[in-house]
C-alpha cells in the first residue's frame, strides 16, 4: 500500500470538487481531514493516514480535539465555518470531494472500520452507502 501522491492526491479532489484551483482542493482537504481526524482515534486513524501524503496524513493524525462526536449534518456546518465563504451547500460539496478521494484511496475493510466509529450516516459523506 503506498500512500497517493501529493498531485494525485489533490488532482482528485480538484476534480470531484469540481474546484478552479488546487489551492482551492487543498483548503477543502485540509479543514475536511482535520474535522475527520478528530472524530477518529487508534488503529485506524493512523491505517487510513498511511493512504494520504504525508501533509494531509500530518493533518489526520494532529487534529483539533473535537469535545462532542458530530453528526453528519453538524460535520457540514463545521466544515462551512472553517472555510472562508462557503455555505452549507458548498461544505457539502467539499466534505463528499474529499472524503470520497479518501475512501477510494483506502481499502474497504478499513473504511468499514473507519465508518464504525463515526456517528450513523456518515457512509453517504465518503460516497460509500453502507451495505445492510
Amino acid at each position: 500500500m503506498a500512500p497517493l501522491r501529493w498531485e494525485a492526491f489533490l488532482a482528485q479532489v480538484q476534480e470531484r470538487g469540481e474546484y478552479g484551483s488546487p489551492q482551492e482542493a487543498e483548503r477543502a482537504a485540509r479543514v475536511v481531514l482535520a474535522l475527520l481526524g478528530a472524530h477518529l482515534v487508534g488503529e485506524e486513524r493512523a491505517e487510513l493516514a498511511a493512504y494520504l501524503p504525508e501533509t494531509f496524513a500530518l493533518i489526520l493524525l494532529n487534529p483539533l480535539q473535537a469535545a462532542e462526536p458530530l453528526d453528519p449534518a453538524r460535520f457540514v456546518r463545521a466544515t462551512a465555518a472553517w472555510i472562508e465563504g462557503a455555505t452549507e451547500e458548498t461544505a457539502k460539496w467539499d466534505v463528499g470531494a474529499v472524503l470520497s478521494v479518501v475512501a477510494d484511496a483506502a481499502d474497504e475493510d478499513l473504511m468499514q472500520r473507519v465508518l464504525l466509529q463515526l456517528p450513523p450516516d456518515f457512509d453517504l459523506l465518503f460516497g460509500h452507502p453502507r451495505l445492510v
